[in-house]
């Protein structure tokens, strides 16, 4: 996701209000060196805003710390360095990615997954600029900015204990929250249009494909439609990309909606308006609503759904909602030998 605009911080791609909202943030928490805490499901784009911040800020490096992976043994090395002989295989002295961030800003990515014992000694260095890296005995100085993100809510870690408290308020300055993609479809067709330029090579939608992915829910965010677009280029040589292309989470999406719709029209023709009753024959009052039986509809239901599937029971089985093992049964209750 890297795209620059005049007015917009490079990595940040869409127009509706809560991405402009997002936008004009990161003007604002760029001045100044105040903490920010970006939260927001996974695939949203935190590490993009944070980056953004970064580079409206243009201070020193940028240094990501992924918290997720700060675990074992040689963790705190890994964030504070440590010194020649510290421990076995300590062979040289090691710069920590505190060291690296100083002047600049530190990244701390998923930082709902740090341990405890990493955050006491992670607010130390907060509070007083100072850091010893293991197996030495001298202190160090960093200063540097600090962006960190979670997809957790730390307001309930910390009420579990799983999370310092101290440490959520030093973070806690400037939070910003990153709604998910299916909050904001406004921002889709501007992302499509970002990826296809990225990976594709004059690739085009065709109209039902674009549907397709106007109506999926993307659990994924953004991270899930840019593999998407990814995927799609990858299979297939152009210039049109069709629903059949789509990976199979947009593809079962698809014919799950193609089943209601199928099941809403059966059920549509059971019961129909009659005609006036000027207009009707003599015929048993007993036939003047014709009302299919709810044994014939679900019959109907399941000779359809074989029929779109050719014959899959088991793709057949998802999209009626019901086990394979029910399908059989049924199939055997009805005697469709399909």
């Amino acid at each position: 996701m890297r795209e620059t605009t005049r007015n917009q911080p490079v990595g940040i791609v869409g127009r509706s209000v809560k991405t402009r909202q997002v936008l004009h943030n990161v003007e604002k928490v760029a001045v100044g060196r105040w903490p920010v805490l970006i939260l927001g499901e996974t695939g949203t784009g935190k590490d993009l805003v944070a980056r953004s911040i970064h580079e409206a800020a243009g201070q020193g490096p940028f240094v990501t710390i992924d918290c997720s992976s700060l675990v074992g043994p040689l963790m705190e090395s890994e964030l504070f360095g440590h010194a020649r002989g510290a421990f076995t295989g300590a062979v040289g002295t090691k710069l920590g990615l505190i060291e690296m961030a100083n002047g600049g800003t530190a990244f701390f990515d998923e930082i709902g997954e740090l341990p405890l014992d990493l955050q006491a000694k992670l607010l130390r260095v907060l509070q007083e600029k100072e850091f010893r890296p293991v197996g030495s005995l001298q202190q160090k100085r960093s200063d540097f900015r600090v962006v960190a993100a979670t997809n957790r809510d730390l307001a309930k870690e910390v009420d579990r204990g799983t999370f310092r408290r101290d440490l959520y308020y030093r973070l806690n300055v400037v939070p910003l929250r990153l709604a998910p993609l299916r909050e904001r479809m406004e921002d889709l067709d501007p992302l499509i249009e970002h990826f296809l330029r990225l990976y594709g090579n004059g690739h085009l939608l065709t109209p039902e494909t674009q549907e397709a992915l106007r109506a999926y829910e993307w659990p994924g965010n953004v991270r899930e439609l840019e593999n998407c677009i990814q995927q799609m280029v990858a299979i297939n040589t152009g210039p049109m990309l069709h629903v059949h292309d789509l990976p199979s989470p947009v593809q079962n999406s698809v014919h799950a909606r193609r089943a209601h719709c199928m099941a809403a029209a059966v059920g549509s023709t059971a019961i129909m308006k009659p005609p006036a009753r000027a207009e009707l024959p003599e015929r048993p009052a007993a036939t003047e609503v014709p009302i299919l039986p709810l044994i014939e509809m679900e019959r109907r239901a399941i000779l359809q759904a074989l029929e779109y599937t050719n014959g899959d029971r088991g793709v057949a089985a998802h999209l009626l909602g019901i086990g394979r093992t029910t399908l059989y049964r049924k199939l055997k209750e009805y005697q469709l030998a399909v």
